[in-house]
């Protein structure tokens, strides 16, 4: 598949995935680029550039918050997203239209 067309389908879905993976717990950058790769199986690989410009319009938006790690030990600090109310019923509406246009791509693709 010609990468341009792969690109442009993923990154339309890119802010409703990680609302999704904060939904559970607060993650920080890393974690999040970690377990996009693992539970997507490998198809969605994140790079710092492309997940932190969501995180601030997320955050811009009030549908996340970040806070800071206190220092323990040897661990550095590091920085926090967590979904907030506004976030949350955010993704239930994004994960609505979601389904409706699946279901529609995959009624076309049926023929």
């Amino acid at each position: 598949m010609n990468e341009k067309y792969e690109r442009q389908m993923k990154k339309g879905v890119l802010d409703m995935l990680v609302l999704r993976l904060l939904k559970s717990e607060a993650k920080y950058g890393y974690q999040i680029i970690q377990e996009m790769k693992t539970k997507s199986e490998e198809t969605f690989l994140l790079k710092d550039g492309t997940l932190y410009p969501i995180l601030y319009r997320l955050e811009d938006d009030k549908l996340v918050v970040s806070k800071w790690s206190e220092a323990d030990g040897k661990q550095v600090p590091r920085k926090y997203y967590e979904i907030t109310e506004a976030g949350e019923k955010t993704l239930d509406e994004i994960e609505a239209v979601w389904k409706r246009i699946s279901d529609g791509i995959s009624k076309i693709m049926e023929g």
